[in-house]
């Protein structure tokens, strides 16, 4: 990847590895925009629901948001499904939610160069010429610890919610690519952190980045 000219770089996290301050630290350390909210603020106001309902949405086997919605049941870490009854549209799939989320990844990455974090950006954009692909993982113990402490929640509690998104996550990237998003083949970098901290793991993918550049 060359740095010197409009590029991106996106970043697939499992949750509780922290990679979503990795991102944000390593496009502060290039200069330019972190995108990561902009999406789910997009599909919030396309279709009238909240940010939990869309993550539980995607994670769904249903294809309709409706046949969706009516399967589930409160859990600790979207809270409850909340939609707008003027904007909510029964009609609406999860092909809607990715139609949407592919028009917008695209027109982030054709405003200039930027890291984005995670919403099948990997795929999404594997045609744009200048783009440099990342996993962040973690050991579940290290993932638990972190969900724990972000989400004030007990032990059982947070390995409940890791589970619960890892599988949705799982789900919905193998529906709409037909692959699996922790097969290391979609990424140019996987990067363990364990044992380093966010700093370090923006230094480590700064410097795979430039030995990949000359």
């Amino acid at each position: 990847m060359n740095t010197k000219e409009q590029f991106v770089i996106t970043i697939s996290r499992e949750v509780g590895s922290g990679g979503r301050t990795i991102g944000s630290k390593l496009a502060e350390r290039l200069g330019v925009r972190y995108c990561d909210k902009q999406l789910i603020k997009s599909l919030m106001e396309k279709f009238g629901i909240s940010a939990g309902s869309i993550e539980k949405i995607k994670g769904q086997k249903k294809n309709t948001i409706l046949e969706a919605l009516r399967s589930f049941t409160p859990d600790p870490y979207s809270g409850p499904v909340i939609m707008s009854g003027r904007e909510y549209n029964p009609g609406i799939t999860t092909d809607d939610v990715f139609n949407v989320e592919t028009e917008v990844l695209r027109q982030l990455a054709s405003e200039g160069s930027c890291v984005i974090a995670g919403r099948s950006g990997f795929f999404i954009l594997k045609d744009c010429p200048n783009k440099f692909d990342i996993f962040i993982r973690a050991s579940l113990p290290t993932r638990i610890e972190r969900v724990m402490a972000r989400q004030g929640v007990s032990r059982d509690e947070a390995a409940e919610i890791i589970e619960s998104v890892d599988k949705a996550r799982e789900n919905y990237i193998k529906r709409f690519t037909g692959i699996s998003r922790y097969d290391a083949r979609n990424y140019d970098l996987v990067l363990n952190v364990d044992d380093i901290t966010p700093d370090e793991a923006v230094d480590v993918i700064m410097k795979y980045i430039e030995a990949s550049s000359k």
